[in-house]
């Protein structure tokens, strides 16, 4: 992985999108991504489930003094668009994206970046590895398969989150905010 990624700021996130990116995760074919979050789930000594259809729950306790706080659930999902160029030689179930920075851009070679969930992933992943951000008790929810039939999120069964509040971290805008998630219906709301 090129070690320019690993210098970006925040560090610990594009640290973490390495990581992830180093990692085969094409939709449909998630085994290896779900290993590789509950490992690290299991790593950080966290209580971490992996459910019946792949969905991964890392849940992390609040700290001190934010346990009456309500819980949140921080959403992201594990697979990514799959697409090379008709150039690229590029094996999506074996190889992890080779990523490279040009100028103010981080982009991969020949391939999709993975940056459509990865760096929500990675925001969490970083969240949940953190041991000076204060924080409520987090659920983290990374689903499965989401570009090619939302079939994580469709198959998640009831009762295995407690959160409050849901912060999914998949969007493509960067100067937006989008509330809610579910799926179906836009809704455009301005104000000054």
């Amino acid at each position: 992985m090129n070690s320019e990624i690993r210098q970006l700021q925040p560090i610990q996130l594009w640290n973490k999108f390495a990581d992830l990116n180093a990692v085969p995760r094409a939709s449909k074919k998630e085994e290896r991504v779900i290993a590789f979050m509950k490992t690290f789930g299991e790593n950080l000594g966290l209580e971490t489930l992996v459910d019946e259809v792949g969905n991964v729950i890392i849940k992390k306790p609040a700290t001190a003094g934010m346990e009456n706080k309500t819980t949140v659930v921080m959403q992201s999902h594990l697979d990514m668009v799959h697409q090379k160029n008709n150039d690229t030689n590029f094996d999506f179930d074996t190889q992890g994206i080779d990523m490279y920075v040009e100028g103010d851009w981080v982009k991969a070679k020949g391939t999709t970046l993975g940056a459509d969930n990865g760096l929500g992933v990675a925001t969490i992943m970083a969240i949940l590895e953190s041991t000076n951000i204060p924080h409520p008790a987090i659920e983290a929810l990374f689903t499965i398969d989401e570009e090619t039939g939302m079939t994580g999120a469709m198959g998640l069964k009831g009762g295995l989150l407690t959160g409050g509040i849901l912060l999914n971290l998949d969007t493509e805008e960067d100067d937006e905010i989008g509330v809610g998630c579910a799926g179906g219906i836009d809704v455009t709301a301005t104000r000054t």
